[in-house]
C-alpha cells in the first residue's frame, strides 16, 4: 500500500485491502474515503466489507465513488463536505488514487459561489512569484497552517524569462506552468479574482459576489502594465513591428523581428518609474544588438533607447560597464524622451521631450508600458496616494492595518520591482505573518535588496545586486562573479541556474541564500 500525501490532512491510495486498515490506524489515520464504485472489476473487495472492518478499527468513513455516471466535478461537494467534518487525517482511495487525487484538487480550486463565505487564518491574494513562494515559506515552517490563495489564473508564468525568449535563448513554454502544479501542498486554492479589499472587516470580496475572511492577509496582486496611456499602442502591438517582452504573447514576435530585420531604425523604450526590473528595457534592446552584431546587421540598424528618466541605470555602479555595451553597439542615448503615442500602420513613435514632441519613424519598436498600482489596491484603504500598498520598508507590515501584509510588485517598497525582490521578500513576510498569528510583533526584516541581471550580450551578463539606497549588495564573492563587469558565470547563472532555483527552489519554500534576518 502506497500513501501520498496530498496536503498535511490528506493522503491518497490505491485499492486497499482488508489486511490494510490496521496499517492505517497504526499510522494515525482515524477517517477513510472510499471514491471507487463497486464492483468496478473481478475480485474488487467490497466497499461493505472495508467499511466494516475501517469502523471496528475507530475509523469514520465515507462513500463518495466517482465513475458509472457520478464525475469527480459532480462529486467535488460532497468530498469537500466530507473532509469539513471528518476527523483528520483522512486517507481517501480509488483503485489508483487518481480519482481520489483529481477530488483533492478540485476542492483545493473550488471557486466560493454567489454571495457565499470562507474563513481562514492566512489569505493570499495573488499566485504569482511572491504569493506562491509566501505561501510555500509558511507551510515550510508551519505544515497544516490554514492558508488559501485567491488567485483566478489557470498558468503560472515565469516572467524573468520573457527577456531570453525574446533574445531566441528560451522557448515560450520554459516559462509558464500549470497553476495546480505550483500551488504549496496544503494550501486552499480560492480559483476566483478578487473583487476589493475591506481591512476594516478583515475580509476580501470575490468576483462573483462571494466573500473571504481572514486573521492574516498578504496581498501580492502585483502592479498593472497601463498599455492605453500610449496612444494607439494597444492596437499596433504584435504587428507593424511593434512588440513587448513585457506580454507573454509578444516576445516571440520580438525574436521574430530581430531576425527578419536587417537595415533600418530600432527604438527601444522606457517609461517614467516605477516599473517592473528597471533593467528589461535595456536586456531586450542589448540582446537584439548581439544578434544583429552577430549576424552582420548592426551596422546597418540605427538603434535608439528612449528613457523618460535621467540616468542610464539607477544604481552608478553600474554604468560604466553599460555604457561601454553602448558604445559597442553604436546606440543613441536620448534621456527625457517618453513615449505617448504609436501610429503602427505607418510606423512612427511619437515622444514627449523638454522641447516639445518627437515624432520617430521605425522599423522595429520594442515597448516597455507605463505601470501603475493595481487598480484594486488602488480602490481600497490600503493604498498610498499612488495607488501602491502602503507597507513599512524592513517588516512589509501595512502601515495603519497590523493584520495585513504586502510584497512584491504591489508594494510601496522603495526597491527595484524583480523576481529577485520578491524571493527575499517572501521569508520576511512569512516570518512577520507567523508572528502576527501568535500575537507577536514583526520579528525579520527586508533590506531593500533586489537584483537585475543585465544580459549585454548573449553570453555575458552584467549582474547588478543592490539593497535600500543604491548600496551594492552581492550574493557571491568578487572573486567569483564581479557584478559591475560583464560575465559569463553570471549567463549561466541566468539562463541555466536561476529558472530551476525558481521552480524548485522559491516556489517550494526552499530559501537558499534568502534567510530572513532579524529585525532587530
Amino acid at each position: 500500500m502506497q500513501i501520498d500525501f496530498v496536503t498535511p490532512r490528506l493522503a491518497v491510495a490505491g485499492q486497499l485491502g482488508l489486511d490494510d486498515i490496521a496499517a492505517l490506524e497504526e499510522n494515525g489515520f482515524r477517517s477513510l474515503i472510499c471514491n471507487r464504485p463497486d464492483d468496478e472489476e473481478p475480485g474488487q473487495p467490497a466497499w461493505s466489507a472495508i467499511e466494516a472492518a475501517a469502523k471496528a478499527a475507530g475509523l469514520e468513513t465515507r462513500y463518495i465513488p466517482v465513475g458509472g455516471g457520478m464525475t469527480a466535478e459532480l462529486q467535488a461537494g460532497a468530498f469537500a463536505d466530507a473532509l469539513s467534518g471528518l476527523p483528520e487525517p483522512v486517507l481517501a482511495f480509488c483503485r489508483t488514487g487518481n480519482r481520489s487525487r483529481q477530488l483533492a484538487e478540485l476542492v483545493r480550486s473550488a471557486p466560493i459561489g454567489p454571495g457565499g463565505t470562507a474563513r481562514h487564518s492566512v489569505v493570499i491574494v495573488g499566485g504569482g512569484s511572491a504569493g506562491i513562494a509566501t505561501a510555500a515559506s509558511m507551510i515550510r515552517r508551519r505544515p497544516g497552517l490554514d492558508i488559501a490563495i485567491v488567485e483566478p489564473s489557470a498558468v503560472h508564468f515565469y516572467q524573468p524569462g520573457w527577456t531570453m525568449v525574446g533574445g531566441g535563448v528560451f522557448t515560450l513554454d520554459q516559462t509558464a506552468r500549470p497553476m495546480a502544479e505550483v500551488m504549496p501542498g496544503g494550501v486552499k486554492w480560492i480559483r476566483s479574482g478578487a473583487a476589493g479589499f475591506d481591512p476594516e472587516n478583515k475580509t476580501v470580496h470575490l468576483d462573483g459576489g462571494g466573500e473571504v475572511g481572514y486573521d492574516v492577509l498578504v496581498v501580492a496582486v502585483g502592479n498593472r502594465l497601463a498599455w492605453e496611456e500610449i496612444t494607439g499602442l494597444e492596437e499596433a502591438l504584435g504587428r507593424n513591428g511593434v512588440t513587448s517582452n513585457y506580454r507573454y504573447d509578444l516576445a516571440p514576435y520580438t525574436w521574430r523581428l530581430v531576425q527578419q530585420i536587417k537595415s533600418g531604425r530600432a527604438l527601444f523604450t522606457q517609461p517614467p518609474m516605477p516599473i517592473k526590473c528597471a533593467g528589461a528595457p535595456q536586456k531586450a534592446m542589448y540582446l537584439s544588438c548581439s544578434e544583429w552584431e552577430k549576424a552582420g546587421h548592426l551596422g546597418s540598424i540605427e538603434v535608439e533607447f528612449h528613457n523618460a528618466g535621467s540616468v542610464l541605470f539607477g544604481v552608478p555602479d553600474y554604468v560604466p560597464a553599460l555604457m561601454e555595451t553602448v558604445d559597442r553597439y553604436g546606440i543613441g542615448l536620448n534621456f527625457g524622451s517618453n513615449l505617448v503615442a504609436v501610429d503602427g500602420p505607418a510606423r512612427e513613435a511619437t515622444f514627449r521631450t523638454e522641447s516639445g514632441e518627437v515624432t520617430r519613424r521605425f522599423d522595429m519598436l520594442h515597448v516597455c508600458p507605463p505601470q501603475k498600482g493595481h487598480p484594486l489596491v488602488a480602490a481600497s484603504d490600503l493604498a498610498d496616494e499612488a495607488g501602491y500598498v502602503d507597507i513599512d520598508q524592513a517588516t512589509m507590515r501595512h502601515t495603519r492595518y497590523p493584520d495585513v501584509f504586502a510584497l512584491g510588485d504591489c508594494g510601496n517598497t522603495a526597491n527595484a520591482k524583480t523576481a529577485a525582490a520578491a524571493r527575499k521578500q517572501a521569508p520576511v513576510v512569512a516570518v512577520n505573518v507567523l508572528a502576527a498569528l501568535a500575537g507577536r510583533e514583526p520579528e525579520a526584516g527586508y533590506d531593500g535588496y533586489g537584483s537585475c541581471p543585465l544580459t549585454v550580450e548573449r553570453g555575458k551578463i552584467v549582474l547588478a545586486e543592490f539593497a535600500y539606497g543604491g548600496k551594492v549588495s552581492p550574493t557571491l564573492p568578487k572573486w567569483l562573479i564581479n557584478g559591475t563587469k560583464p560575465s559569463r558565470l553570471a549567463w549561466h547563472l541566468k539562463a541555466d541556474a536561476l529558472p530551476p532555483i525558481y521552480w524548485h527552489g522559491m516556489l517550494k519554500g526552499r530559501e537558499w541564500l534568502v534567510n530572513p534576518m532579524p529585525l532587530y
